[in-house]
């Protein structure tokens, strides 16, 4: 029987684990890199160790160096959480050959459905359907040139070793095949320690839709329905629920007998998630399988009642599963969102930065609200990781009352400090087409390319600036007034580059009302106790949630986060703007640099790539020209903001 475990992973998932093997009475090790050395994974557990540097390749993929944590801590068991290693075959034989248990599938079911080729062979025999591409060991550019022609473009370009988006591009025209190839092999690299490709054909505007399947070793195999994740850009999930609003009982009865030939072809045991694409007209293909659990698995959790990492634990103790198929019931409806650092109305790139404030029991004690997080106040959010921060799930008795409850919580947990898309994620879940539950693969995508009201910031409202500048006035501490002798105390604030000049009232020292650009906005009462802050407007008291930081004021209110600056930050944001000057829009790595000074290049042309967050970011220049100067190269860490590449 596992005793003590240790976690292979980090964040969130980390956190997760360690909450159902103490539950079950096991002790656990957390594992460390050099940037995570004060997480909140290693702060929960009841022992850490560090294994390396802040790169994934010196510390969560290096398999020797995870071996050797868990022989040193007597740990007697290793579960692989997702991503990293958690469907390397390697690494499950060298836990096998320390004899170390690991929580995952056997080596052999890891190679049969990482060798992408094998598995639609395997699938193909087995009767379940596959999208037509091509996954064999020649990775030549010809060779990707010659089976993109056979299937037809559009193609999509997939990592061999992993999934999450990561390594994977679209390519809808021969001319851009070469680059896509070339980027989506380093990306897989850098993710999976793999850069192996394989090609398929781009099925459009259809579902995505997953089985939650397990396996014991005793043959038993059963499937747990299924979760929808059309709601993605990119390829990236964004949202997932369980049941889809598109299948049926038919289609899930169809879908599930097929996932579990998938899992039985491979004798598979363990926790796993098979992949289908399916068209409108409820044709589906295989596309792949995923062994190990997913980001997504608590919606499956929240319909069944069922604890999945339990599951995991005591089928890897030798245990069966503990229903037949027969038994198998599902209740309500569960709705998954992705809390991530990155901006959504900048093309969704990475944000790094210092959690200020983050407090998720305010949802979690709402009625069928779960957040599982990785983050504390105080934590740095680093370039290294995945930007993905915290998962906010709701249930509810159907889909109308998960959604209304899932955006009742993103309002009740703001993260102040960092840039994240809660905002956009509330929007998302209140679109017509995801309340009739119309959302297919391609929707998101086509309103990022047509620039959709949706992906639009909110300019904050003159009563949000008013607010911005009374709190900065009436904080305790505030630079912007102290001397309670002034009648007037004049504000002014920068929010998303424009410039916003108020003027505070005061009177005897309490402050009355804001003036701005000619309005008073008055204000009967004012109550601040950072980071609560209560405003009385007439008969109405409005509540929100600020925070001083250096110059900076971050104020949430009716579910929307603003970031107020002193004007300085105003200069910084003009130079940003001038399209002459490629600054980063991210903390992160330089992969690649594509010019030299005195190039000459067109709008759009891409200059340089800068890695940030497991994520490649492709910048392009925004003006026709020559290549003036050049300020970084390849291999070194450029800073948010940075000057990168000036074209005259």
């Amino acid at each position: 029987m596992i005793s003590r475990l240790l976690i292979a992973n980090r964040g969130e998932i980390a956190c997760r684990i360690v909450r159902t093997a103490r539950r079950m009475g096991i002790a656990t090790v957390a594992v460390y890199s050099d940037a995570d050395a004060d997480a909140l994974h290693v702060r929960s557990a009841d022992e850490a160790i560090r294994i390396g540097g802040p790169l994934p390749s010196q510390s969560y993929l290096d398999i020797e160096a995870v071996v050797a944590a868990a022989r040193k801590t007597d740990a007697d068991a290793v579960h692989p959480g997702y991503g990293f290693l958690s469907e390397n075959a390697a690494f499950a034989e060298a836990c096998a050959a320390t004899g170390l248990t690991f929580v995952g599938p056997p080596p052999q079911a890891i190679h049969a459905m990482g060798d992408k080729a094998r598995a639609k062979a395997l699938m193909i025999s087995a009767g379940v359907p596959v999208v037509p591409g091509y996954a064999g060991d020649d990775q030549t550019l010809a060779r990707f040139e010659a089976e993109a022609g056979r299937i037809r473009y559009p193609v999509l370009l997939k990592a061999a070793a992993g999934g999450g988006g990561r390594g994977m591009r679209r390519v809808d025209r021969p001319e851009a095949l070469a680059a896509a190839v070339e980027s989506a092999a380093r990306e897989a690299q850098n993710a999976f320690g793999d850069a192996t490709l394989l090609i398929e054909r781009m099925v459009t505007d259809a579902r995505h839709i997953e089985l939650q399947i397990f396996a014991d070793s005793h043959g038993n195999v059963i499937h747990l329905g299924e979760r929808d994740c059309s709601a993605q850009r990119r390829h990236q999930k964004v949202i997932e629920e369980a049941p889809s609003p598109f299948v049926d009982a038919a289609l899930r009865a169809a879908m599930g007998a097929d996932a579990v030939k998938a899992a039985q072809a491979v004798g598979y045991v363990g926790a796993g998630t098979v992949e289908f694409i399916v068209a409108a007209d409820r044709s589906y293909h295989f596309l792949e399988m995923n062994t190990r659990l997913q980001v997504e698995h608590p919606v499956t959790e929240a319909v069944t009642g069922f604890d999945l990492v339990e599951w995991q634990i005591r089928i890897a103790n030798g245990e069966r599963l503990p229903i037949a198929q027969d038994d198998l019931r599902l209740a309500g409806h569960a709705i998954e969102a992705r809390l991530y650092a990155e901006d959504p109305y900048a093309g969704f790139v990475p944000r790094t930065g210092t959690v200020l404030h983050w407090q998720p029991e305010a949802a979690t004690a709402r009625d069928g609200v779960r957040i599982d997080h990785g983050i504390a106040q105080g934590d740095a959010i680093s370039p290294f990781y995945d930007p993905m921060l915290a998962k906010l799930v709701a249930h509810g008795r159907d889909r109308a009352e998960a959604t209304q409850r899932l955006r009742a919580a993103l309002a009740a947990a703001p993260l102040l400090g960092v840039t994240t898309n809660r905002a956009f994620l509330s929007d998302l879940l209140g679109t017509p087409e995801f309340t009739a539950g119309s959302m297919t693969t391609g929707l998101l995508d086509r309103w990022l390319d047509a620039k959709a009201p949706i992906l639009s910031p909110a300019a904050p409202d003159p009563r949000t600036v008013a607010i911005a500048a009374a709190v900065l006035a009436a904080a305790p501490g505030g630079d912007w007034f102290r001397s309670t002798g002034l009648a007037e105390c004049p504000v002014t604030l920068v929010c998303d580059g424009a410039t916003h000049d108020a003027v505070v009232r005061l009177e005897r020292g309490r402050l009355t009302g804001v003036t701005l650009a000619g309005a008073t906005l008055a204000i009967d009462a004012i109550e601040i106790d950072l980071p609560a802050i209560r405003i009385q407007l007439g008969q109405a008291w409005l509540s929100g949630t600020a925070l001083v930081a250096g110059r900076d004021l971050w104020l949430e209110t009716g579910g929307r986060t603003f970031l107020f600056s002193e004007p300085d930050d105003l200069v910084r944001g003009r130079r940003a703007e001038d399209p002459s000057r490629i600054t980063a829009p991210v903390t992160g790595l330089v992969r690649s640099v594509a010019v030299t000074p005195g190039a000459v290049v067109q709008e759009g042309q891409i200059l340089l790539v800068i890695e940030a967050m497991k994520m490649e970011t492709s910048l392009a220049a925004r003006i026709s020209g020559t290549v003036s100067a050049v300020h970084v190269a390849p291999g070194e860490q450029a800073q948010i903001g940075q000057l990168l590449v000036e074209v005259s």
